[in-house]
C-alpha cells in the first residue's frame, strides 16, 4: 500500500459527519457529493495542493484564499466551498483527506453501501472495475462503491482495503511471500 492511506480520526469524523448533516437538511447531499469527489480527484492529483495544504509555512489566512479560489474556479456549490473554506480557517487543511474518506463512508453507510478502496499497479479499465463491484458484491452481500488508485510499487494486481478488512492479491506480496518461504527452507 502507499503513504497515502488516511487513518481518519475524531476531530475529521466531527467534520464530516456535519457535512452530511449540513448537505442532507439543505437538500443538496447529491450536489455537495459530487464535489466531494471533485475536489479528492483535484486534490489527490496536485502535489502543489497538498502541499499548501499540509505545510505550516503557509499562514491559514492564504491556505484560505489559495483554496477558497480552488473551489470557486471548480463552481463547487456554496455549501461546500464554505464548509471547505471553514476546515481551512479551522487550521484543519491537513485533515481534508481524513475528512472527505470520512464522508465518502457515512454517505455509503448512509445508502447501504460499502466504500472499497482499490490500488492496483496500473489503471483498471471500466471493465475490471465493473468485475471487482460485481464481485464485491458477492462476497459481502451488498452493493460496493469503488475508490481506485495506482501504485506502480506493487508490480502487478490489486489490494483491496473495505473498512479495516484488507485483500491484497499484488504481485509485491506474493514475490515477498516466496523470498521470505525461500529463505525458510
Amino acid at each position: 500500500m502507499s503513504d497515502t492511506d488516511v487513518i481518519t480520526g475524531e476531530a475529521p469524523r466531527r467534520y464530516a459527519l456535519a457535512l452530511l448533516e449540513l448537505a442532507e437538511e439543505a437538500k443538496a447531499l447529491p450536489r455537495v457529493e459530487k464535489d466531494i469527489k471533485s475536489f479528492k480527484s483535484m486534490y489527490d492529483s496536485s502535489g502543489d495542493l497538498q502541499a499548501l495544504a499540509e505545510s505550516p509555512v503557509f499562514s491559514t489566512e492564504d491556505k484560505v484564499a489559495a483554496i477558497s479560489a480552488v473551489t470557486k474556479k471548480a463552481k463547487f456549490s456554496p455549501l461546500t466551498q464554505q464548509f471547505i473554506g471553514t476546515v481551512v480557517g479551522n487550521r484543519r487543511a491537513a485533515d481534508l483527506p481524513g475528512i472527505i474518506a470520512a464522508f465518502n463512508e457515512m454517505v455509503a453507510r448512509r445508502r447501504g453501501t460499502q466504500v472499497a478502496k482499490v490500488t492496483s499497479a496500473a489503471k483498471l479499465t471500466a471493465a475490471q472495475i465493473t468485475a471487482i463491484k460485481s464481485q464485491l458484491k458477492k462476497t459481502l452481500g451488498r452493493p460496493v462503491d469503488v475508490e481506485t488508485s495506482v501504485d506502480p510499487d506493487l508490480i502487478g494486481g490489486f489490494v483491496v482495503r473495505i473498512g479495516s478488512r484488507l485483500y491484497d492479491s499484488s504481485l509485491k506480496t506474493k514475490l515477498e511471500d516466496l523470498r521470505l518461504a525461500l529463505k525458510e527452507a
